[in-house]
């Protein structure tokens, strides 16, 4: 049965937290400049549903990793709060005019928390390191890094991108900039050192209870207005904890008692407990697409008709409802959010909204099921993955599919799903992306689990990043969402949203593509 959504019993995670800009249930009328403002000090308390398995941003695309490693490392451009592409590290950047080359000048002074200043040979090592993950190598293939000068970095592309500096600038996987010596010094599991040019620097990782960041004197903050994720950043409270709560109830009763100062990816139903509570504020924001994975490269699923018939089986309305109740979803074939125009479409809607149980058990014929065991590989960690995992379950059996839960922890799942032989189905959520090229579980070339390995679609993406006007890249994106909804390499379920919790002392608070706690104080 579902995990039960009660306030003290849901167990709850959003894995992907990236989101737009909360929507305050309480005003806070403070912002970054009157936060700057406020005397800093103090410690910020945050209640965090899962443990990361690395902190180094090269690795994964994993939340758990991103959201402390934001507050570390710094990229050379990031994004505003339109999603527009702004320098960081860089003072600026220029594109030549046959867009294979992007030359960055960077800032001088900035300081890593060793105390070395950052130049052009460690942003050479770290983009280099950076760009064997997967989100850059699908989208940068075999790009070099030149150092002109010790400010000077060049970047010279084999085929020109439109979705070049915002895959540089994306939050997932994230290019961060490192000392030369750390990334040298790194083996197969990623950097031993988690060294950054961040507001905040690295000071313990508690295994299975926190991580420690604390205040880095010498910050060389932008002096452009914060906006987003890009400009002026200050380290407003001495200290940051991500206190592991994987216990839901534990960390809602942690909010009500004051224990913790912030807790992010709070279970849906309990918001209207926490209105009744005049110390605390919700933050309701659009998250992203919960999306189910299916393994194309083992087993029945294979078949684009056996992905087909499971699609046609699922009632996407029961499943989100499962997921996070209503009020927290909408129905949507989009792989990009509404308030994303430049990229919006809703190519495939038929197919989404379609639901015939018996046009799929004929599909599953076709493909010539013989009773094979199924297995949807999830997590109870994240209690919208568990709860649609079971949801989906019981729907394909109904189809006349064997299918089998596998539950595990959330780090033993991000290891299992890399392997083909160890399941079928999984679920996961995708945050707000600047593009939809942002997606590993597209391009072959990324290599995601899953394995997705259609020609038609690598063409499509490959035409997207070719294309020298927004205009003609959206017309291309609608033709290959349409090309997904038919090849079917994952079901988007639809769009939900996340819930965070705050005290009312945490002020100048915001959730941009995650949580931002730099510009935060948290001082009675």
């Amino acid at each position: 049965m579902f995990v039960k959504k009660k306030l003290f019993i849901s167990i709850v995670m959003l894995i992907c937290a990236l989101a737009l800009v909360g929507c305050s249930e309480k005003s806070d009328n403070s912002n970054n400049n009157d936060s700057s403002s406020s005397k800093p000090g103090g410690s910020l308390n945050v209640a965090y549903p899962a443990q990361p398995t690395s902190l180094d941003p090269h690795l994964t695309t994993a939340n758990a990793t991103r959201d402390p490693a934001r507050h570390i490392f710094e990229t050379l451009v990031t994004l505003n709060s339109k999603f527009e592409v702004t320098p960081m590290l860089a003072e600026s950047y220029e594109v030549s005019k046959d867009r294979k080359k992007v030359t960055f000048i960077l800032r001088k002074g900035v300081k890593f928390h060793n105390g070395k200043e950052m130049k052009a040979e460690d942003v050479i090592a770290s983009m280099t390191k950076w760009q064997e993950g997967a989100v850059a190598k699908a989208n940068l293939g075999n790009s070099k890094w030149e150092a002109k000068d010790e400010y000077t970095v060049i970047l010279h592309v084999e085929t020109p991108s439109i979705v070049l500096l915002p895959v540089l600038a994306e939050v997932g996987q994230f290019a961060a900039i490192m000392p030369k010596e750390v990334i040298e010094s790194a083996d197969t599991s990623g950097i031993t050192e988690y060294i950054g040019t961040g507001p905040f620097k690295f000071v313990e990782w508690k295994q299975n209870q926190y991580v420690h960041l604390k205040k880095f004197d010498d910050y060389q903050a932008s002096s452009q207005p914060a906006d987003g994720l890009a400009g002026k950043k200050e380290a407003l409270v001495d200290d940051i904890y991500f206190h592991f709560v994987t216990d839901n109830s534990t960390r809602v009763a942690g909010m009500i008692s004051g224990e913790y100062d912030l807790s992010v990816m709070m279970p849906w139903d309990a918001a209207p407990q926490f209105k009744n509570v005049p110390s605390l504020e919700t933050i309701q924001a659009p998250l992203g697409i919960h999306t189910l994975i299916f393994n194309k490269q083992n087993g029945f699923l294979k078949n684009v008709k056996a992905r087909q018939a499971v699609n046609l089986a699922i009632d996407k309305k029961e499943v989100l409802t499962a997921a996070v109740t209503d009020g927290y979803f909408r129905l949507d074939p989009g792989y990009m959010l509404k308030e994303q125009g430049l990229w919006y479409t809703d190519a495939g809607k038929d197919i989404y909204e379609a639901k015939d149980t018996e046009k799929a058990k004929q599909l599953l014929k076709e493909a010539g099921y013989n009773g094979e065991e199924l297995r949807i590989l999830t997590s109870r960690d994240y209690s919208q993955h568990y709860n649609s995992a079971v949801a989906v379950q019981q729907q394909l059996q109904k189809i006349g599919l064997n299918v089998k839960l596998d539950v595990v922890d959330w780090s033993t799942l991000l290891d299992r799903r890399n392997k083909p032989d160890q399941w079928e189905m999984f679920f996961t959520s995708w945050p707000v992306s600047s593009t939809p090229l942002q997606y590993p579980f597209l391009d072959s070339r990324a290599k995601f689990a899953g394995w997705t390995n259609n020609p038609e679609i690598d063409k499509l993406l490959d035409q997207i990043k070719a294309q020298s006007s927004q205009d003609k890249a959206k017309e291309t994106f609608n033709e290959l969402q349409k090309v997904i909804w038919e090849d079917m390499p994952v079901v988007n379920i639809g769009v939900y949203d996340s819930i965070s919790v705050k005290a009312d002392k945490v002020k100048g608070y915001q959730e941009f593509l995650g949580p931002v706690l730099w510009n935060t104080t948290a001082k009675e």
